[in-house]
């Protein structure tokens, strides 16, 4: 079995990052108390657009997550879709990917 230890750390790391991101949006989005309605508005955008930018966090943490599980498993790097070895090229790109290239495409 081959060691995913680089992949691992990879994983783990942008797991970090991901939950400073979402605290750092969660404030950000109960900071806002304006009683001007134009800046009221303005908030309601951005907030908006922050909230779009948590959900896809929260996304790619269940990937990292199932990534890391898979690791654990003794999983990781074989295509959930038609059990080829996912290549590292690719894991390199998308680590948290369940899916070979072709696998990927049919979706």
């Amino acid at each position: 079995m081959k060691s995913y230890a680089k992949y691992r750390a990879l994983l783990l790391t942008r797991l970090s990052e991901l939950d400073q991101r979402l605290h750092e949006i969660e404030e950000e989005l109960d900071a806002h108390q304006s009683k001007d309605w134009e800046e009221l508005a303005t908030e309601r955008e951005d907030d908006e657009v922050l909230e779009g930018l948590g959900l896809a966090g929260q996304e790619e943490i269940r990937r990292i997550r199932a990534a890391l599980q898979r690791i654990r498993d003794g999983e990781y790097g074989i295509c959930t879709k038609c059990g080829e070895q996912i290549p590292e090229a690719r894991l390199d790109v998308l680590p948290y990917t369940p899916f070979c290239k072709t696998c990927a495409a049919s979706l």
